[in-house]
Parts: structure tokens; C-alpha cells; sequence
């Protein structure tokens, strides 16, 4: 993917050195006829890998999944015959009872031949009381830190990528002034999780909107912090993110396709949720459409484009 104005992962395949010379219109045919050179074309995509999600006990929530796009940004070229494989991460799974750290969420990853593949890493999950949260796309929320431990976090944009995949969780509560149990919120692609105080836990940092599919849709939220009973727990971020709960109750599973994280229990009541899973969606000039495509994507048009959008493992074939 030579073309991008930074590269998003390190790999070898960077075969795309001047094709875009004398280009109009978005793309460009080499050649007809047998023999001929395969016609180049420009499209835009849009990653997210599945949500972490949150903690069991004390407990941070779930971090979005990592998110990578460039729509509104310099296209890439694919080749015409060219099959670029989708994987579609999965949303981490639920956890509990018992003391336990959340689920990282699955890896969507765009490849091909020709171009340099894109990774998005999963979410982090939450970490339960006296634990940080993990890295990942956007990190897990700390859990509740008692005032033998330092408060920690889980790191976002995890391994690094520029632009960024996404942000920090928040920290878990240290001290011990009652009742001193807030969780941090999961990190989501917009923003980071806010911290647990010493009476809620941290909301989950928002997610990341996109219009690549016609209209604006948010995506990779974090899941909230859990508290104390009796004590409010942090609301999820937009774009698919949960709400934790105090000590007892369910925690919503994020939405499927989302990215988001799930939130995290509170105390050993209640019932964790799932991390939603990722998405991959690719924006082609419809005058340039194949149609040849593996995994069922569903296929809308806006404008000139056609919009094919992978929730599950899959490819195009350019």
C-alpha cells in the first residue's frame, strides 16, 4: 500500500511502486485483449477488530477494537483478478463468576497480494480488582487498585500503528476511602476511558464515526467501569460500548459489528458481557465492481460507489 501517507503495519508486500502515473478518474486500464496488463483501481476501506470485553470483581471495562480507515484519505490500488482476503475479528468473550480479567477481542486484518496488509489489533479486556487492564486496539480498563498497588491501565494503539487504532483505558481506583471501588472505563477509537473514582466507576471512551457506507456510523466504543453497590458504574462509549454495573446484574453484550467494548461487573453478582465483533467494509467505484466475492458480504450502492461490507470472514476479488 504505498501509496498511504503512513504506513499502518510493517510487511514485505509493497510490490505498488508507480502504477498511478497518468491515472484519471479513479482508476486505470494497462492494457487489453490477451496479454494485456490487468486493469489498477482505487478503493477506500474501513478495519475494526472485536472488542474486549470487561472484567469480573471490582472491574474495568472492555476497550474497542482497533480501528483503521482511509475514507476521507488517499485510496489504494488493487489489481484487477487480484483476491483480497477479509477476516473479521470476534468480540471477546463474557467472563464469570469469580474474579477474572475481561477477553481480548479478535484481529480484522485486509490482505492481499500487492498491497500492505492492514491489522487491526482486538480490544483489551478489563482487569479485575487489583489488576490493570490488557492492551490492545484500545486498551481495558484498570480494576480497582486497593491501596497496595499502583492504579494501571491498559495501553491502546497496541502494537503501535500511525495513524493511530486507538486509546488508553482508564485507571482503576487506588485508596481506600469509602467505598474506593471504581473501575476504569475501556479506551474507545475516539477517546480514552475515564478513570474510576472513589464513588463510580469511569465511563468508556467514544468510538470513531465513519461515512464510508453512505451515511455516519460510530464504531469501537469502550465498555464502563464497574462499582461498588450502591454506587453508579460507568456508562459505555458510543459506537457500541456497555455500560459496567454495580455488583449485581447483567452487562449487555456489545452489538455485533460494532467493535465495541462490554462493560465490567462490579462484584461477584452479577453477569458479564460480550465484546462486539469487528467489521470490515470496502468502497469501490461501481464502474469498476467485480462482484466476484467469497463470505456473503451484504452490497449496497451510494453514489458512484458500491459499498461491500464483510461481517464475517470472506474476500473480493478485484
Amino acid at each position: 500500500m504505498r501509496d498511504l501517507k503512513n504506513k499502518l503495519t510493517s510487511s514485505k508486500n509493497t510490490k505498488n511502486i508507480q502504477r498511478r502515473k497518468g491515472k484519471s478518474f479513479g482508476y486505470q486500464v494497462l492494457g487489453f485483449g490477451a496479454g494485456g496488463a490487468a486493469a489498477i483501481y482505487e478503493i477506500k476501506y474501513l478495519t475494526v477488530a472485536g472488542g474486549g470485553s470487561g472484567a469480573y470483581g471490582n472491574a474495568g471495562g472492555g476497550g474497542g477494537g482497533g480501528l483503521l480507515t482511509n475514507f476521507g484519505g488517499t485510496a489504494i490500488e488493487i489489481t484487477e483478478g487480484v483476491t483480497y482476503a477479509v477476516t473479521v475479528g470476534a468480540g471477546g468473550a463474557k467472563v464469570g463468576p469469580g474474579n477474572a480479567n475481561g477477553i481480548v477481542g479478535g484481529n480484522s486484518v485486509l490482505a492481499g497480494t500487492d498491497i500492505t496488509t492492514v491489522t487491526v489489533t482486538g480490544g483489551g479486556g478489563g482487569g479485575f480488582g487489583y489488576s490493570r487492564g490488557s492492551d490492545g486496539g484500545s486498551g481495558g480498563g484498570g480494576g480497582y487498585m486497593g491501596s497496595v498497588q499502583p492504579p494501571g491501565y491498559g495501553l491502546g494503539n497496541t502494537p503501535s500503528t500511525s495513524p493511530s487504532q486507538g486509546n488508553n483505558g482508564g485507571l482503576g481506583r487506588s485508596g481506600t476511602a469509602a467505598p474506593a471501588y471504581g473501575a476504569g472505563g475501556g479506551g474507545g477509537a475516539g477517546a480514552v476511558g475515564a478513570n474510576g473514582t472513589n464513588s463510580s466507576g469511569g465511563n468508556g471512551g467514544n468510538g470513531s464515526a465513519s461515512t464510508i457506507t453512505g451515511s455516519s456510523v460510530t464504531f469501537s466504543g469502550g465498555g464502563g467501569g464497574g462499582c461498588e453497590a450502591g454506587q453508579p458504574a460507568g456508562s459505555g462509549g458510543s459506537g457500541g460500548g456497555t455500560a459496567g454495573i454495580a455488583y449485581s446484574g447483567t452487562v449487555a453484550n456489545s452489538p455485533a459489528n460494532t467493535g465495541g467494548g462490554s462493560g465490567g461487573v462490579g462484584g461477584p453478582g452479577g453477569t458479564g458481557g460480550a465484546g462486539g465483533s469487528g467489521v470490515v467494509i470496502l468502497r469501490v467505484p461501481t464502474a469498476s465492481y467485480s462482484g466476484s466475492t467469497t463470505g456473503s458480504p451484504t452490497i449496497t450502492t451510494t453514489g458512484s460507489d458500491t459499498v461491500v461490507k464483510f461481517t464475517g470472514t470472506g474476500s473480493y476479488t478485484g
